[in-house]
């Protein structure tokens, strides 16, 4: 988890403080038993605390999964689904219950939640971040909205303003704790980031990929700062994003990032992660997650996600990579 304050110089990792626990530097996103174990609660011990209710904004694919879990599994887990909101409400009728559909979005302070949960799209993030904020933690499953500097600071005034908490899941970012660790001791001297997917997962502004053709092979689409690549890809790079804040000395203007199209991957996405440390120290990642044609989000992130949402507790005027 990280830090934000009013400046990036100003950045502390921290965990929130637990009677009986030590307090340890790092909470990356860790399964329901591991998570338990590492602030010395029992899963019993989660269930009797009070319920927090939790808004839904979208219902893709990674929504549809969070509303199921919650309605499935989140009563033993203190979680009670407040609402849920797509852009097509009709889209929801038959799946959620008649009550927890929200028509108007604006409404959403009627429901009273603790935690509003983004998986829509970063222009939701620009649009209501702030205002979700004012009522509710917020946990922004489109983090590529945060390159926009301007909305960075924005969101950043608006958790310390009203001792909120904007959250940040890891996503499908592999090692992203070492990264931090790296980071806040000053040795993170680079970071580099290749996304490749099938061409039918891309999701991109523009006709970049209007033309591809299944036997084309690989083709690097992009390669630069993520800053820049996240409004050419706001769906496909929020893992990027995700590493930016954890690589905050950087940043989004300082981290680079990469996208290819592999008409080869069928089968997975594929996420490459080089860091590049102090004295000729190295790091070379790959992950591959499992994923069907035309998907957005690999397999494996789906229960990321919903990792990250146990941790949504509440830390109080800071932005966390969860």
């Amino acid at each position: 988890m990280i830090n934000y304050g009013l400046s990036q110089s100003n950045f502390a990792p921290c965990l929130p403080t637990i009677p009986g626990v030590v307090s340890c530097w790092l909470c990356f996103t860790l399964g329901e038993a591991l998570l338990c174990r590492a602030v010395g609660i029992s899963a019993q011990d989660m269930a009797s605390s009070p319920s927090q209710r939790i808004g839904v904004v979208g219902y893709g694919h990674l929504g549809q999964y969070l509303v199921e879990r919650i309605l499935k599994d989140g009563a033993a887990l203190g979680l009670t689904l407040a609402f849920v909101w797509n852009r097509n409400s009709d889209k929801l009728r038959g799946l959620v219950p008649d009550e927890l559909i929200l028509g108007d979005l604006s409404s959403f302070t009627d429901r009273r939640c603790d935690v509003i949960v983004e998986v829509c799209h970063p222009q939701i993030v620009k649009e209501f971040g702030f205002l979700f904020l004012a009522q509710s933690h917020l946990m922004v499953g489109s983090p590529s909205a945060l390159s926009d500097p301007d909305l960075n600071q924005k969101l950043r005034q608006a958790v310390q303003q009203h001792g909120r908490t904007l959250y940040v899941p890891s996503g499908a970012l592999w090692g992203g704790q070492d990264i931090q660790r790296l980071n806040d001791s000053g040795g993170l001297k680079a970071l580099f980031i290749r996304m490749s997917k099938h061409p039918s997962c891309f999701r991109l502004t523009g006709d970049v990929l209007s033309d591809w053709a299944e036997d084309e092979g690989r083709r690097v689409l992009f390669r630069g700062a993520v800053a820049e690549l996240c409004p050419l890809a706001p769906n496909n790079v929020n893992t990027m994003a995700a590493a930016a804040v954890a690589a905050g000395t950087l940043g989004f203007t300082g981290v680079q990032g990469e996208i290819v199209s592999d008409t080869a991957l069928s089968d997975f996405h594929v996420v490459e992660v080089e860091v590049t440390g102090p004295g000729g120290f190295s790091v070379h990642t790959v992950r591959r997650n499992p994923a069907k044609l035309g998907a957005v989000t690999g397999s494996a992130t789906y229960n990321s996600f919903w990792n990250s949402l146990l941790v949504c507790k509440g830390h109080g005027g800071r932005v966390y990579l969860c």
